[in-house]
């Protein structure tokens, strides 16, 4: 394999190397990046790292709901594209934009500590003090999440959900300017992280939402046998949240679930026990599975693993977090999406792909 490094000569005479990093062009994808960026030079001063920003598929289709356009890489397909040519080192992504099957030779380098994973309601100014609950009958609602959807409609019956497109800025835009939603719901962590923390009117709950697969975390994929940058940027890695992704994404992949289904999970590490609960839903809500289970991580144990294609655990190498934490978390997962699958889940999934084709 051949792998392009640049190398830069500084003022004083010294050599650094130079790392490419890939990430999409919206102004919340560069504010991620960003922070990743600044969190590898705290571990390397002598690296020089530039920012590679470019459109994806995602971000040009945006008159058509995520749930049609039936493209599992939608935020990610010209940024692997880049990587595999060398153009890029790393990208970063928002874990939740990544499938669960990488494309081979890629891997999950680093998955970052969790931000709140919740969604979060933003309300059109007209109606401030309000909530989802008090918004008047027939009141519309945009989101482009099927997940969200189901567990909407079922929760607040009296309200009315129709698809909104777009990066934050285009979807806040829409909303505060038109007066065709009376709310929209957007991940809470995106919002925090632009700093609009002051537009959010409500959190969703678990009662209310549960969250999407790696919703909260950012991850950094690299070439799976680039072994210099996969040791690099591994010291990014937070145990918990590496785990607890491990456990949604292996619920998910053995669900084959995607965006054209409504699929959603909650997680937490306690007392050395991994909690998982997972659901699946009918397109409407009306119909649906949720449990929960557990199990025991040894986070004692941090043995190093060697760097291998191998050790990926649902497209995630993790370098220096427990193989067999890491394998309790992937079981959790396979075994939670087993319980609901023998109650009926694949039915109900069927039926919501289906539905959703037709629309």
């Amino acid at each position: 394999l051949y792998i392009c490094i640049y190398i830069l000569q500084q003022e004083d005479g010294r050599v650094s190397r130079v790392i490419r990093i890939g990430t999409r062009k919206s102004q919340l994808a560069r504010i991620q990046t960003d922070s990743v960026a600044d969190r590898l030079r705290e571990f390397y001063h002598d690296v020089h790292l530039e920012i590679v920003a470019m459109s994806t598929t995602g971000d040009k289709i945006l008159d058509t709901a995520l749930s049609k356009i039936g493209e599992k890489s939608l935020f990610t397909k010209e940024l692997e594209n880049a990587l595999e040519r060398n153009e890029v080192d790393l990208v970063v992504h928002s874990l939740k934009d990544l499938p669960t099957g990488l494309p081979v030779g890629f891997t999950i380098g680093a998955v970052l500590k969790r931000e709140n994973p919740y969604d979060a309601v933003v309300l059109h100014p007209q109606n401030a003090g309000k909530s989802l609950e008090s918004l008047p009958s027939k009141s519309l609602v945009g989101t482009s999440s099927l997940r969200r959807a189901a567990q909407l409609k079922k929760r607040f019956p009296h309200l009315e959900f129709k698809d909104i497109r777009g990066n934050l800025n285009t979807r806040l835009k829409k909303l505060d300017e038109n007066n065709d939603f009376s709310a929209i719901i957007l991940a809470a962590a995106g919002l925090q992280r632009m700093g609009w923390e002051y537009r959010i009117s409500q959190i969703l709950d678990p009662e209310d939402c549960l969250y999407a697969v790696g919703q909260g975390a950012l991850a950094v994929e690299v070439r799976a046998r680039d072994q210099d940058i996969l040791e690099m940027v591994s010291v990014l890695h937070d145990p918990d949240t590496v785990l607890r992704s491990i456990a949604e994404r292996a619920f998910l992949r053995h669900l084959e679930g995607g965006c054209s289904v409504p699929v959603a999970v909650h997680t937490e590490v306690k007392n050395s026990q991994l909690y998982l609960t997972g659901a699946v839903y009918s397109l409407d809500g009306s119909d649906s599975l949720k449990e929960t289970m557990q199990t025991s991580i040894d986070s004692d144990n941090q043995e190093q693993e060697k760097v291998d294609e191998e050790v990926q655990r649902v497209g995630i190498t993790a370098l220096k977090v427990s193989g067999a934490a890491q394998d309790a978390a992937e079981k959790l997962g396979v075994d939670l999406a087993n319980l609901l699958l023998s109650k009926g889940a694949k039915e109900i999934l069927t039926v919501a792909r289906q539905l959703n084709d037709a629309r």
